[in-house]
């Protein structure tokens, strides 16, 4: 309860500051400031404060309290903008539940860059189905290939028999663990570390940036890549900010977002494996697992099925969508069998 009355005082104390000074834009976002969207974050506010009078203030994870909150303070027009992953906002946007398809996005990080730069699915589909949620939908990007972390080897999906691995609130999510053969455990992220700790779960997965700078190797023993998804991001401006802004200026937030993320992109270049090497260093008992073709094909045949549970809750356009996303990893080269 403690926590529910600061977060409301200091989203009051921020709402009060924003009628004195209407050129401060704050942005909050799911990370640590030297995480990804903290980086595609610093970026966005140094272009926007080079090319107008605004100032952008940003609120890094827990300033503001949980996913939820910040999304909550983005719709109420208490924040300008907001950086949440589509894992989250599948409990307002259904359709965006489709990144959760296991094996439907690319390995290759050139070709998922582009696809996210140029999918007619992210850059014409998923807009409108934002704005009915108040929100203005500015960029998709990718954060680096999932990992799952275990306390025991994972090499097949019986290997995940029993363990209560930590999913976000996602249906899809849920499904695709379930499918893996897990018992998939929603849990908020600020009790993920103890819950490991103290075997309320026995997993999670994350990209390894983050599984290394919050130190979640060191209440696990294996890190497993099975290659079966990339983090996929979202950043959002509130509907009404935005429209309510000259054309100049939303052109120039636009500019700003497109030179960030390119940016981002850039900057994710050798990042994984420059993260699992400060985790080896960190902890030499670890063991980092890739898994071969022949092991990830168990994993692979559930995509099958988890697509079919997306169709079946995914909203009204989950298969327009899918079959769009399709053809445009299809445009890229990096179609997909599943």
């Amino acid at each position: 309860m403690k926590l529910r009355t600061l977060i409301a005082s200091s989203a009051l104390a921020i709402a009060a500051a924003s009628s004195a000074s209407a050129d401060t834009w704050r942005y909050a976002f799911e990370e640590a400031m030297d995480e990804v969207q903290g980086i595609f974050a610093q970026k966005f506010k140094e272009e926007v404060e080079a090319n107008s009078d605004h100032t952008v203030q940003l609120f890094p994870f827990g300033t503001l309290g949980e996913s939820a909150d910040i999304m909550e303070q983005a719709q109420s027009g208490i924040l300008q903008f907001v950086d949440q992953s589509p894992g989250f906002t599948g409990a307002l946007i259904p359709e965006a539940q489709v990144f959760f398809v296991p094996y439907l996005l690319p390995q290759d990080e050139e070709q998922l860059a582009t696809f996210f730069e140029e999918s007619k699915a992210i850059n014409e589909m998923f807009p409108p189905l934002y704005e009915e949620q108040g929100l203005k939908l500015l960029t998709m990007f990718p954060e680096g290939e999932v990992m799952m972390t275990t306390q025991e080897p994972v090499e097949a999906p019986e290997d995940l028999n029993e363990v209560k691995f930590r999913v976000m609130t996602n249906p899809l999510l849920v499904e695709s663990y379930q499918a893996f053969g897990a018992t998939p455990t929603p849990l908020p992220w600020g009790e993920v570390y103890g819950g490991l700790q103290t075997g309320i779960i026995q997993g999670q997965e994350n990209p390894a940036f983050f599984i290394e700078s919050t130190k979640m190797y060191e209440v696990t023993d294996y890190i497993t890549r099975a290659g079966h998804n990339n983090f996929t991001t979202a950043v959002m401006a509130n509907l009404d900010f935005f429209e309510g802004l000259p054309e100049e200026e939303q052109t120039m937030i636009q500019d700003a977002i497109d030179v960030a993320f390119d940016h981002i992109i850039e900057y994710q270049d050798g990042l994984t494996e420059e993260s699992l090497e400060k985790i080896k260093e960190a902890k030499p008992s670890i063991t980092i697992n890739e898994l071969s073709e022949e092991q990830r094909q168990p994993f692979m045949e559930t995509a099958e099925g988890v697509e079919q549970e997306f169709l079946e809750i995914g909203g009204d356009q989950a298969q327009a969508i899918l079959d769009q996303m399709k053809a445009d990893l299809e445009a890229v080269g990096a179609g997909s069998d599943s």
